[in-house]
């Protein structure tokens, strides 16, 4: 009986159960790992506790509206969205990039915003739309996706541009593109690889030297992925236990906190800890995937792909990063790094989805 009364609470909430328990067990896992990763300071988890908390409630507030009405106001939130970019070129700050917006108090970087805003003017573009799109949708979808991946990309930040425009091109994917337009732009980006790496930054060039040969730069460009490498791999099958990982707490390893998080979480718990946050994770892949299939419109169906795929790309980049087997793009691990604006806005998107599942469901059971 109590149980009843918990799933009609949580369904009057519309909160989806399966996806919630994932994301609090990630959370938690995260919050352990950033009191080692940080030094044992407390402070630094209560105020990402705090954060967690604001995410929590926007993720529940946005779950109570319908996605109809989201779709309503997705070229509003995109269009803000651009302008606070704009903004931030002319005014913002960062540490040799402009990247944030102080508004009093309130410090947040306008890019997150749009890993939400892109996909979500995308799908409304397109979820009334004969499809498969044909070739002047696609045009009009990449420009709506050019716009904030190139604004984003001259703060520089290239990490955030690659996932807002993954987001926006999953969107334009899950509306069913013909195979040959995908094949044709892979051919086409191959083409333009050259022109690409002349565009580059030369600091992001010497993330791909490095990538492919650590040593190069071994204090230097390589030094953060020697260390992450070192840390992962001693870690072993068990780790070393809680509070006991060298590499951090002997401060070898840059950035622990924040991009290299993972690092510390391999050192300290091993290959099964590993796979318990891979579970975890799966669980909210799945579940976001589920909620996909069964989504009743194409507005809700390419949604909820697209955020579930945005969730992966983070989780694939960054321990790629980690690992060696990718760039060092500064890319968090969700939900687990420490940091706001990413955390805050990938619960979110899990509220996008609780909505787009809950409301399907009452819509059936009416």
């Amino acid at each position: 009986m109590r149980l009843d009364r918990h799933r009609a609470l949580l369904s009057q909430l519309h909160i989806d159960p399966s996806l919630i328990g994932g994301l609090l067990m990630i959370c938690a896992i995260g919050l352990v790992t950033l009191y080692s990763a940080s030094g044992e300071t407390l402070d630094t988890v209560l105020r990402q506790g705090a954060r967690m908390a604001l995410g929590f409630t926007l993720m529940i507030g946005i779950a109570q509206v319908s996605p109809q009405r989201l779709a309503r106001w997705a070229p509003g939130f995109y269009v803000l969205g651009v302008i606070l970019l704009v903004v931030t070129e002319i005014i913002g700050t960062g540490r040799g990039a402009n990247r944030w917006l102080e508004l009093g108090p309130l410090r947040f970087q306008p890019s997150e915003i749009m890993k939400l805003a892109t996909p979500l003017t995308v799908a409304w573009f397109l979820s009334d739309k004969i499809l498969p799109p044909r070739f002047s949708l696609i045009a009009v979808t990449l420009l709506l996706v050019a716009v904030p991946g190139a604004l984003i990309m001259k703060q520089p930040d290239l990490g955030t541009a690659i996932l807002v425009m993954s987001a926006g091109l999953l969107v334009l994917f899950f509306g069913g593109i013909p195979w040959r337009w995908i094949i044709f732009s892979a051919l086409g980006a191959a083409l333009m690889a050259p022109l690409g790496w002349i565009s580059m930054h030369e600091y992001q060039r010497q993330r791909i030297r490095t990538l492919l040969d650590p040593s190069i730069d071994p204090l230097g460009t390589g030094y953060h992925i020697i260390q992450a490498t070192i840390a992962v791999g001693s870690g072993g099958w068990s780790g070393k236990g809680w509070l006991n990982g060298t590499q951090s707490h002997l401060e070898f390893l840059p950035e622990r906190a924040t991009d290299f998080i993972f690092a510390v979480y391999c050192e300290e718990f091993g290959l099964i800890g590993v796979m318990v946050l891979l579970a975890a994770y799966l669980l909210v892949l799945v579940r976001g995937l589920s909620i996909a299939l069964n989504a009743q419109d194409h507005f809700g169906r390419m949604m909820a792909a697209s955020i579930t795929f945005t969730f992966f790309i983070y989780i694939f980049v960054n321990m790629g990063m980690v690992t060696g087997q990718l760039p060092v793009v500064g890319v968090p691990l969700p939900l687990v790094s420490y940091g706001g604006t990413s955390l805050v806005t990938l619960l979110t998107g899990m509220g996008i989805l609780m909505s787009i599942q809950t409301h399907r469901r009452f819509i059936v059971e009416s």
